[in-house]
């Protein structure tokens, strides 16, 4: 069965300009294109772009979901799986977030009193969602070590973990090159390896991402704006001097 884009586009609710875009980047080829310029979408062509579109759910950048869907390796009923999963995980922490809204409104009608502690329940950065990035940029063993350590901490390390974030938001308008700065993120570095295994370079390389990826930037400033960009400067500067 064969398409044209207009249909693709009411089918899969995208616009057809975004179909353009696709089939320009290279993303989503149509199967055929005709003398007058149509395009023409097959089957196949329907299941990449649902493909895509679960990646972008999971806020995978367009250049990230081409790199993986063009990779010769690429299994789609795998990633499929993994869509899933990380569906699955997503939708638990929306769950935490959502009642964190909740007793914050409850809070703010005075029909509760909220601990600081829960004020921040379902904010968890303490694992990447995004597993295929980080395998490929620091390896297998370095993963399943970090993952195997996350699934044993306890309430006390997730605590830890926020409240980290939450001193580093404290200190974010001062240099990052700052005493203050490099000792605070340098608590954040060894943290990192009480759960991981980071080197410097990945550490600065982490801290990169916290800035060129819009997931991590939008999570991480949560905590407070900027706190990202911030991040990443002192990551690098502290990277720089700690290198072996």
């Amino acid at each position: 069965m064969t398409m044209k884009v207009k249909e693709i586009a009411e089918l899969a609710g995208v616009s057809v300009r975004t179909l353009h875009h696709y089939d320009e980047i290279g993303l989503l080829v149509p199967d055929e294109v005709t003398e007058a310029g149509y395009r023409i979408y097959s089957d196949k062509n329907l299941d990449t772009l649902q493909q895509i579109l679960f990646f972008k759910e999971l806020g995978f950048p367009l250049e990230k979901i081409k790199e993986i869907m063009h990779n010769p390796s690429f299994d789609r009923q795998q990633a499929l799986i993994r869509q899933r999963d990380m569906l699955y995980r997503k939708r638990s922490q929306l769950n935490e977030v959502i009642r964190t809204i909740e007793k914050t409104i409850q809070e703010s009608k005075g029909e509760r009193k909220m601990p600081n502690r829960d004020k921040f329940t379902g904010f968890d950065f303490s694992h990447n969602p995004y597993e295929e990035e980080a395998r490929e940029r620091w390896g297998d063993e370095a993963v399943d070590e970090s993952e195997e350590k996350v699934k044993n901490m306890n309430g006390y390390d997730q605590e830890k973990f926020n409240e980290i974030f939450r001193e580093l938001a404290r200190i974010r308008g001062v240099s990052p090159e700052s005493d203050t700065a490099q000792d605070k993120i340098g608590i954040w570095y060894h943290y990192l390896n009480e759960v991981g295994n980071y080197s410097p370079q990945a550490f600065e390389g982490l801290g990169h991402m916290y800035v060129n990826d819009e997931r991590f930037t939008e999570n991480i400033d949560q905590f407070g704006e900027g706190l990202a960009a911030f991040m990443s400067q002192a990551m690098s500067i502290y990277a720089e001097r700690n290198k072996s």
